[in-house]
């Protein structure tokens, strides 16, 4: 029987906010805050000489799970869970390697990972390099994708100049930022894909979900040109009660008002 010993606040609240696996040049502080009355502060005795920390978690996203998967890397047929890091799992449990900055109390304050916010944490173990390093072990299936990618992005993504000032306005005005994110997919294929959120075209026009968000982008050749941003969910359901639980709601009826949808 697991019971969560605490959860982890974090700045990505959607699936498409969180990197397939922690990013090592990502600036990031998530704080790990353990639940009280448990005992929890003598149970972190001795930990903070440890750099790295192992965080085991649950999936509390998902509700089922999927033999035969689509990975998030490589060509869109099906692979079996086991052996991919899919969180579509019989037991919806993940393991993540993350930096230990700091501790305070019954709060860690990490670094870079692939947590949504709110994650309940099951476990927290230390990173020994000495048995928790195998550099030079052979990667499976990846290798064989690994060799094709390393020719690097295939598009080119520009953004048009009404593009350019929603982004702007959105970074600035609401710190929210999914281009990185947007780029680096559409770099690589912007073509239609399921696995990747991105719809067929509606007069000559696709569609990336970026979590609350949509990204709209046209493609001619190489060069991808995004062209607008938008809200992802309608009005109707931003200003109905029990909104709060929307990320980025009150983003959202801000741009709708200075963008309205066409």
């Amino acid at each position: 029987m697991c019971r969560p010993i605490g959860v982890i606040r974090t700045e990505m609240r959607a699936k498409f906010d969180a990197p397939h696996q922690p990013d090592p040049l990502a600036q990031q502080r998530s704080v790990i805050e353990l639940f009280p009355h448990q005992g929890f502060e003598l149970a972190l005795t001795d930990l903070a000489g440890f750099e790295r920390i192992w965080l085991i978690w649950w999936f509390d996203r998902n509700s089922n799970w999927r033999p035969m998967v689509r990975a998030p890397r490589g060509k869109t047929h099906r692979r079996g869970v086991f052996a991919t890091r899919s969180p579509h799992r019989p037991n919806p449990i993940g393991i993540t390697s993350v930096p230990l900055l700091e501790i305070q109390g019954r709060e860690l304050i990490v670094g870079c990972n692939d947590l949504l916010d709110n994650t309940l944490i099951l476990d927290i173990k230390p990173y020994i390099s000495e048995v928790d390093s195998f550099p030079n072990q052979r990667n499976g299936w990846l290798v064989e994708l690994d060799e094709m990618e390393q020719g690097g992005d295939i598009f080119n993504v520009s953004l048009c100049p009404v593009a350019h000032e929603q982004h702007r306005w959105l970074s600035m005005e609401w710190r929210i930022d999914f281009m990185l994110r947007a780029r680096s997919i559409l770099a690589k294929s912007p073509h239609p894909s399921r696995r990747h959120r991105i719809t067929r075209p509606e007069n000559g026009i696709y569609r990336l979900s970026c979590g609350a968000w949509r990204v709209f982008f046209s493609v001619n050749g190489s060069e991808v040109t995004i062209t607008r941003f938008a809200p992802g969910f309608p009005g109707e359901l931003l200003e109905r009660e029990g909104r709060e639980i929307i990320p980025d709601y009150q983003a959202q009826l801000a741009f709708e008002e200075r963008w309205p949808s066409p």
